[in-house]
């Protein structure tokens, strides 16, 4: 009886031991090149929106991208959405375009969110996260802005007013 219980703590610790050096072995050596940095080209991407068209952030090279990631659970989201549309009317035909990528909800709940707020601005649906993974998104709301040459130049998580938005926008702005 005694040598079936040391056998079997034997094991599990042996079991344990594997699981804590396979999880040091994977955060070690975690592949940083995607990371992304600041002054350095964005991570691109394609997505799909709402109305079903592709949208590829290359694309949009010549312009400034205010790329703002969101979910339909985050009040702090929903509070910045009529801002951002407000200033995405002022600014897509100045050269600035908004791309909001909601992070992994469903179609249906996502358009009855953008109905209900009335929003104008292309939204697209990283179903499986793959972007959200790409730019290292943590905490929603999260917001970067990229330049026309493609470069990330400012980072910014958490709710924004209308007034930072508008700078935003004029920051990136051709």
């Amino acid at each position: 009886m005694k040598k079936r219980r040391l056998v079997m703590r034997s094991v599990i610790l042996l079991i344990l031991g594997a699981a804590v050096a396979y999880t040091l072995y994977a955060n070690f050596t975690k592949e940083d090149s995607k990371k992304v940095v600041m002054g350095e080209k964005a991570p691109d991407f394609v997505l799909v929106d709402l109305d079903g068209e592709t949208h590829r952030l290359s694309d949009y090279e010549g312009q400034g991208v205010f790329l703002n990631f969101w979910g339909t659970y985050c009040k702090p989201c929903e509070r910045e959405m009529p801002y951002m549309d407000n200033q995405y009317k002022q600014f897509k035909d100045n050269g600035v375009q908004t791309l909001a990528v909601n992070v992994g909800e469903s179609e249906l709940a996502v358009s009855k969110f953008t109905e209900r707020h009335n929003l104008s601005f292309p939204i697209l649906l990283d179903k499986d996260g793959q972007v959200q993974t790409a730019y290292k998104i943590g905490a929603l709301p999260a917001t970067y802005l990229i330049d026309k040459e493609g470069k990330v130049v400012k980072y910014h998580t958490g709710q924004l007013t209308e007034e930072m938005i508008k700078d935003f926008m004029e920051e990136v702005q051709p």
